[in-house]
C-alpha cells in the first residue's frame, strides 16, 4: 500500500476549475461549452483524485487495511464470502461508471467518499462506496446486494445522503435522514425533547418537533395565572441545541418546529423570522412550519375572525392534546365552549402575515392539515411534518414519570429515504425490479436503525418500518423527451409515472410481508386492510391522457398497471398485509442530485447553468441534466414556469404518494405578498399537502451582467 500527498498539478494546460468555469462562457459559435465541463471532470481525476487516492495492490489488501485501521465494519464483510465480495466488486467496476459533470465528481469526493482520518487522502472510489453500501444494506442477501449495485451504479436508485455516506463504515452516524418528535405540555416532555434532539443531531439527522401542544404565553401553571412563557423560550433552547450538536463536523445540526395556526402564540411564532425581530425572540437557524386546517381558509374567504384556542384548556376539556383534535371539525364547538380560553384575530390578517414572513425569509413551511389527514391510510392523526416537509406519518404521545423515566412510550418518526432517477428508471430493463430493489434497500435502512437513546423513535421505527421512496430528475427527463414542464403532456406523464410507482412499491412491500410472515403494527386498522385504499385504482382505468405519454411508456417497455393488476394486488394485500406502514415521500434531493446527474426532486430547475459556491474552490457551474445547445427551450426555469404549473405537476403526483412532497414555489422579483397568498390558496384547492420554501428571484445588481456570460444571459 502506498499513497501520494495532497498536491496540485504541475504544467497542466488548464486546471479543472478553469475548465468548469468555461461553462459560463459562450464558445466561438455562441454555443454553451458543455464539453469543457466533461473535460473538467476528467481533469479533476487526473490532476487531483488519482494522485490523492491511497493505492492498494489487491482487494484483499484494501479490505484488510480498512478493517484493521477501523475504517470499515468487519461485521458487514463477515456476512459474505470473500469470493462473493470479489465478484460484486468486479461487477461494479465492469460498469465503467463516469461522472457526467465536474460538480458531481467534486461533490462525491468532498462529501461522500471515505477519507483517511486526517482528511487528506481518499480511500474509496465511487464504485467502492456503492459496493460497501450494497453490502451494508443487503445484510447477507447476495441477490439483493447484486441488485443494489446494478441499480445504484446505473443511476436508477440513489440512497439518501446519510445512508450513502455511512453504510459499512466502522465510525459512522445513522443511516437515517431525519426524525420527528412530539412535545407534550409538560416540563418532562420538553426536557426529554431537548435531550432527544441532541442525541439525534449528533448522529447526523435533522429533527422536527411539534410545539402545538405547549400551552401559550400567559397560560396558568398549577392553576396560577400568567405563569407560562409560551413556546418562544423552548424554540431558543432547541436552536442552541442544534447549533451545538453535529455529526463529527460532517453535517451541521438542523431543526424545525411546527405550530398550529390556531395556537395563541402563532403571531409571536411568525415574528421570530422577521428581519427586524428583537434579538430576544429572533430565530436564526431553526426552520418554522405552520399547520393550517381548512377552517382557516374558509374564515378568510368570508373575511371573518379566526379564534385561537388555549392548548391547556383544550386538553382539559377533550382529554387529548390540542394537536390530536381536528380544529376544522371542532372549531365552532370550541368557540362556543366557555371552558376554553380563546382570543381572536382577522383570518385574512393571519394569511397576510404568513405571506409577509415568507416574502422576507422563505419560511414558514405550510402543512394543510385536513388534506393530509383525508389522504392518510393509517389510523391516527398527522399533525406535523419534518425538516423538508415531505414526511407525513402518525405519531402518538409519550408520557413520563416525575423522575423522567417512561410511563408510556409513544411512536415518533424516522425518515428512511432514498430516491429514484425518473429518467434512468424509465430506461430500466425492468421497472418493477428497480422499484422493488429500492424498497428493499430502504426497508433495510429501517431494520438496521435502532436508536435506543430515544426510545419513542426506536419503538416507532420498529413497529412501522416506514420508508420514503422519493423521485428526482423529472424536469431532466421531460426536457430530454422534448416535453415542457407543466404542459399537458408533462402533467400527464407525472400522473402515470407515479401511478405506476405506487403499484410496484405496494407489491414489493406485500412481498416483504409474505416473506416475514407479518405486516406493520396497526395494519388491520388501515385502509389497506379494509381494501378502501385500492378503490380509486380498481374502480376506474388509469391510462395516459395524451398520445405522447402513451408512446413514452410503450417505447420504454414500462407496463402501466391495469385494473386487473390492482385487483390481484388488493387481494394479496388484504390477505397478507404490507410490511411498511408508509412507502413514498419525495424529498428535495440536494447533494445526491448532483452525484446522480439529476434535476432536484420533481420541481423545475432554478437555472439552466446553476452557480454554486463550494468552499475554498469558490464558484462552480452545474449544467442541467441532458441540456444541450439544441434543447434549451425545454429548460425554462422555475421562475419562468410560475407557481401554478408547478402546483399542477405536484398535484398530479400527490394523489399517488401516501406521504408528502417537498414543494418549493418560485416567484419573480416583481411578486407581491398577494401573489404568494394566491399561490397558497391555489395549492390548497388542488390538494397539495405541504409547501416547503418560498423562493423569490433576487434582483440583479446593476452593472453585473457581463458580455458572453452564460448564467447572466440565459
Amino acid at each position: 500500500m502506498k499513497s501520494t500527498p495532497l498536491s496540485s498539478p504541475v504544467g497542466a494546460e488548464m486546471d479543472y476549475h478553469s475548465l468548469n468555469a468555461m461553462l459560463n462562457l459562450y464558445g466561438p459559435n455562441g454555443e454553451i461549452q458543455f464539453d469543457k465541463d466533461r473535460e473538467a471532470a476528467r481533469e479533476y481525476f487526473l490532476q487531483h483524485v488519482n494522485q490523492n487516492t491511497v493505492f492498494f495492490h489487491s482487494l484483499r489488501e484494501r479490505l484488510d487495511y480498512l478493517v484493521e485501521k477501523e475504517y470499515y465494519e468487519q461485521a458487514v464483510l463477515d456476512m459474505y464470502s470473500f469470493e462473493f465480495i470479489t465478484k460484486l466488486n468486479d461487477l461494479a467496476y465492469e460498469k465503467k461508471f463516469r461522472f457526467q459533470t465536474f460538480l458531481g465528481a467534486f461533490k462525491y469526493y468532498t462529501s461522500y467518499t471515505l477519507k483517511t482520518f486526517d482528511g487528506k487522502r481518499y480511500l474509496e472510489r465511487f464504485e467502492d462506496r456503492v459496493v460497501m453500501t450494497a453490502l451494508g444494506l443487503a445484510q447477507g442477501d447476495e441477490k439483493l446486494a447484486v441488485s443494489l449495485v446494478e441499480e445504484i451504479i446505473a443511476g436508477r436508485f440513489q440512497p439518501a445522503t446519510p445512508t450513502f455516506l455511512n453504510s459499512g463504515k466502522a465510525q459512522r452516524g445513522e443511516l437515517v435522514s431525519c426524525f420527528l418528535l412530539r412535545i407534550e405540555d409538560n416540563m418532562e416532555s420538553i426536557s426529554r425533547a431537548i435531550n432527544s434532539s441532541l442525541q439525534l443531531s449528533k448522529r447526523g439527522g435533522g429533527v422536527a418537533l411539534l410545539l402545538t401542544n405547549i400551552r401559550e404565553s400567559g397560560a396558568p401553571i398549577k392553576q396560577i395565572e400568567n405563569q407560562s412563557s409560551g413556546i418562544i423560550p423552548v424554540m431558543k433552547l432547541l436552536e442552541d441545541s442544534f447549533s451545538y450538536a453535529n455529526q463529527l463536523g460532517a453535517r451541521q445540526g438542523a431543526g424545525a418546529v411546527y405550530l398550529h395556526a390556531h395556537h395563541p402564540d402563532i403571531m409571536r411564532f411568525l415574528d421570530t423570522k422577521r428581519e427586524n425581530a428583537d434579538e430576544k425572540i429572533r430565530i436564526k437557524t431553526l426552520s418554522l412550519g405552520v399547520v393550517v386546517p381548512d377552517i382557516t381558509f374558509e374564515l378568510a374567504k368570508k373575511d371573518e375572525d379566526m379564534y385561537l384556542f388555549s392548548p391547556y384548556d383544550v386538553e382539559r376539556v377533550y382529554g387529548v392534546p390540542f394537536a390530536d383534535i381536528s380544529v376544522s371539525e371542532k372549531y365552532h364547538e370550541m368557540v362556543d365552549d366557555p371552558r376554553i380560553k380563546k382570543s381572536k384575530m382577522k383570518a385574512r390578517d393571519f394569511f397576510q402575515t404568513l405571506a409577509e414572513i415568507q416574502f422576507e425569509s422563505g419560511y414558514p413551511y405550510i402543512m394543510f392539515e385536513d388534506t393530509v389527514n383525508a389522504a392518510n391510510p393509517i389510523k391516527g392523526r398527522i399533525n406535523m411534518s419534518n425538516l423538508c416537509s415531505e414526511i407525513l406519518q402518525v405519531a402518538t404521545p409519550t408520557t413520563y414519570n416525575e423522575d423522567l423515566s417512561y410511563d408510556k412510550i409513544g411512536k415518533d418518526i424516522s425518515c428512511n429515504l432514498g430516491s429514484m432517477n425518473i429518467a434512468l428508471s424509465m430506461d430500466s430493463p425492468d421497472f418493477g425490479h428497480t422499484v422493488e430493489t429500492a424498497i428493499r434497500g430502504l426497508n433495510s435502512v429501517s431494520e438496521q436503525s435502532h436508536i435506543s437513546s430515544v426510545r419513542s423513535i426506536e419503538d416507532g421505527n420498529d413497529k412501522s418500518h416506514a420508508i420514503g421512496l422519493g423521485q428526482m430528475n423529472l424536469h431532466g427527463y421531460l426536457a430530454r423527451e422534448r416535453i415542457y414542464y407543466g404542459s399537458e403532456e408533462g402533467i400527464d406523464f407525472t400522473n402515470i409515472y407515479f401511478y405506476t410507482v405506487v403499484f410496484h412499491a405496494l407489491r414489493a412491500s406485500n412481498k416483504l410481508a409474505i416473506e416475514r410472515g407479518r405486516a406493520f403494527d396497526g395494519f388491520e386498522d388501515s385502509t389497506y386492510a379494509s381494501g378502501a385504499f385500492f378503490d380509486k385504482y380498481t374502480d376506474q382505468a388509469w391510462t395516459p391522457a395524451t398520445p405522447r405519454v402513451s408512446e413514452l411508456f410503450e417505447t420504454s417497455g414500462v407496463a402501466i398497471p391495469t385494473q386487473a393488476d390492482w385487483a390481484e394486488l388488493k387481494a394479496s394485500v388484504m390477505e397478507h398485509g404490507i410490511y411498511n406502514q408508509n412507502l413514498q415521500a419525495v424529498p428535495p434531493t440536494g447533494s445526491i442530485s448532483y452525484i446522480n446527474n439529476s434535476t432536484s426532486s420533481i420541481h423545475p430547475i432554478a437555472s439552466k447553468i446553476e452557480i454554486r459556491k463550494e468552499g475554498k474552490l469558490g464558484r462552480v457551474y452545474y449544467p442541467a441534466p441532458f441540456l444541450t445547445n439544441d434543447n434549451l427551450d425545454y429548460y425554462q426555469d422555475a421562475y419562468e414556469i410560475g407557481a401554478e404549473k408547478i402546483i399542477d405537476t405536484y398535484a398530479a403526483a400527490t394523489q399517488h404518494v401516501d406521504q408528502g412532497l417537498s414543494l418549493t414555489l418560485f416567484f419573480k422579483d416583481t411578486a407581491t405578498t398577494r401573489d404568494i397568498n394566491k399561490a397558497q390558496i391555489y395549492a390548497w384547492r388542488k390538494g397539495i399537502k405541504t409547501i416547503y420554501y418560498i423562493r423569490l428571484r433576487q434582483l440583479a445588481l446593476e452593472g453585473t451582467e457581463v458580455d458572453n456570460c452564460v448564467s447572466c444571459m440565459l
